[in-house]
């Protein structure tokens, strides 16, 4: 509907919109109360999910051209409203540097951006190289599904996850070469320091294996975000706790709204 705002989510490295399982259901009922009529729209990233067929660039910068051109060809008109988990935080970021007009407002989710994350790269060694040849290997496909769900989470009743993620991995294999593309995406792009052109909710867990949650800790410090810190979630926070998430951005909307800084869109 025109005028009405959309949000946008946009998933990590080898994973598609099906990976989500009840976030986007969870944050629609929750956006009733601050943004009556908003939608949602699931992007899968080139090579992944139904576009598997595409090939992936190599630069988070072609990622989010694609995916602006799957928003334009479905009349999606903006400003929308971002959440990136992971590799698809890198997306959203580097939209809202290069196309603030764009966004109305980002929600970055267990997000490893360079300069942010330099410091801490140590400290989860390799973690986009682990779980991308994990979700590769040769296992079949519900104990590999399994051991990604145990790498990524950690409060979520895995056993009711997992039949849906084998039917996905059967229906829309993953392709090794996209893979590797979107991994070399993710090494080589390097965010900037200046604050972003729009309102940007960081929101991390220290129960993550995978990416430091103080990356998102320094990126909050650098721009002036607000960050919100989980306890005891994994790394693929939305389906251990997506109420928490969900509660989490609409609670930042309202304060917004109350402080006279969002009207509900734009």
């Amino acid at each position: 509907m025109p005028g009405q705002p959309t949000w946008v989510l946009l998933r990590g490295m080898s994973r598609e919109s099906g990976h989500w399982g009840r976030f986007p259901q969870t944050l629609g009922s929750f956006l009733q109360s601050t943004q009556p009529g908003s939608g949602l729209r699931m992007l899968d990233l080139p090579g992944m999910g139904e576009r598997r067929g595409d090939t992936s660039p190599t630069r988070v910068s072609a990622i989010v051209d694609e995916c602006r051109a799957q928003l334009a060809a479905a009349g999606v008109r903006g400003p929308v409203y971002l959440v990136g988990m992971s590799l698809g935080a890198m997306v959203a970021t580097d939209w809202i540097a290069h196309h603030p007009d764009e966004v109305a407002g980002g929600v970055l989710i267990n997000a490893s951006v360079r300069p942010f994350s330099e410091r801490f790269r140590m400290v989860r060694p390799m973690s986009y190289v682990t779980l991308m040849l994990l979700s590769l290997s040769r296992f079949s496909a519900r104990p590999r599904e399994a051991r990604v769900l145990r790498l990524t989470t950690r409060l979520v009743e895995r056993e009711a996850v997992l039949d849906h993620w084998v039917a996905l991995a059967r229906e829309r294999p993953l392709g090794v070469r996209n893979s590797f593309r979107q991994l070399y995406a993710a090494w080589r792009y390097r965010a900037s320091r200046t604050r972003p052109g729009a309102p940007i909710l960081l929101l991390c867990s220290k129960g993550d294996t995978l990416v430091d949650w103080r990356c998102s800790q320094a990126m909050s410090r650098a721009w002036g975000a607000p960050l919100r810190l989980h306890t005891q979630a994994g790394h693929d926070l939305p389906l251990d706790d997506p109420e928490w998430v969900a509660g989490a951005i609409t609670d930042w909307l309202a304060e917004r709204q109350r402080h006279g800084l969002d009207s509900g869109f734009g």
